[in-house]
């Protein structure tokens, strides 16, 4: 006796987006930067690329010291990156993408949570992409795959990471929700005050005029606190949550993360946070289908394109 197992297959343009997104933001930290911004002494720690222990596997480590060399090593990433991003051979791009992101998060000396997430995130798509065999990872899912053993394997490899992938994003704002929580600013509602008041890390200067007002309110100030801590714990039970609710969480997230990229600048970080939010919200092996024409009886909000139709799952006894 026999038991039969179906999953969806993980090779859909939903995974692909995720990691056009993700390596755009990185892609953007290096281009917007020069060698003599991202390379230089940092206190206590000494002058970056390190290039000692495990660092010393970065790219940037072929010549540590010389900021011409460094120049060109950077804009070789910044071109290998934005060819990831095009979607092109992703089997064959995805251990590039990762060992860049590693380069990247492990060489420079102005790294942050964006640089280690897409770190995280582009170690994860290597295990969907070691089984695609498509040209470009906007592609359709293969129609007619021989259901073999290695087409198992490498499926179930595949939705196994981009789970994986959900749960470290799960785990990302739940720990973001929880660490918020013990402070009495974020708990009376005056955290973002303190923010906006700040002029080394607050709000960019060009909208000042419209943050000053809002943060100079009691009801302003308690909204611009506690609407972040709502949607990232939306965010972090949205694998709980029926489909119709991870469309308004996706919304509200990639919403959250522009506002922030906009407040403060950090746009890798966003564009890596919305990779991710795309994933751990779309149905696993759904895939996104530009709509030609409206349907007015839909109620369920709907981005540009739709994830509604999931991939036909493979069979395992």
């Amino acid at each position: 006796m026999s038991k039969e197992y179906q999953f969806a297959l993980p090779w859909t343009n939903v995974y692909g987006l995720a990691r056009t997104l993700v390596a755009l933001g990185t892609a953007g930290t290096l281009a917007a930067s020069s060698s003599e911004t991202l390379f230089r002494p940092v206190a206590t720690l000494g002058e970056y690329p390190l290039c000692s222990s495990t660092t010393a596997a970065s790219v940037f480590c072929l010549s540590p010291h010389n900021y011409t060399h460094l120049s060109w090593i950077k804009w070789a990433c910044v071109i290998a990156l934005l060819i990831i991003a095009s979607g092109l051979l992703p089997r064959y791009t995805a251990l590039p993408h990762a060992y860049i992101n590693y380069s990247v998060f492990s060489g420079i000396a102005i790294s942050d949570g964006g640089d280690q997430i897409a770190l995280i995130l582009s170690m994860l798509f290597v295990l969907p992409a070691l089984g695609d065999t498509r040209r470009w990872h906007w592609q359709p899912p293969p129609g007619k795959l021989p259901i073999t053993r290695t087409t198992r394997v490498f499926a179930l490899v595949g939705i196994s990471g981009l789970m994986m992938l959900r749960l470290q994003m799960v785990v990302v704002y739940l720990q973001a929700v929880i660490a918020k929580l013990p402070h009495a600013e974020w708990q009376d509602g005056t955290a973002m005050w303190y923010w906006g008041s700040n002029l080394d890390s607050g709000p960019a200067p060009w909208l000042d005029w419209l943050v000053a007002p809002i943060i100079s309110t009691p009801v302003g100030v308690a909204l611009m606190t506690w609407v972040p801590l709502c949607i990232e714990g939306f965010l972090a039970i949205s694998l709980l949550l029926p489909q119709r609710l991870r469309w308004w969480a996706m919304g509200a997230g990639i919403a959250f993360h522009l506002s922030i990229a906009l407040m403060m600048g950090l746009w890798s970080f966003a564009l890596a946070m919305a990779g991710g939010i795309i994933v751990l919200c779309l149905p696993l092996g759904a895939t996104m289908r530009v709509r030609t024409r409206p349907h007015p009886e839909s109620e369920e909000p709907h981005l540009s394109a739709a994830a509604e139709e999931s991939v036909p799952p493979l069979q395992h006894r």
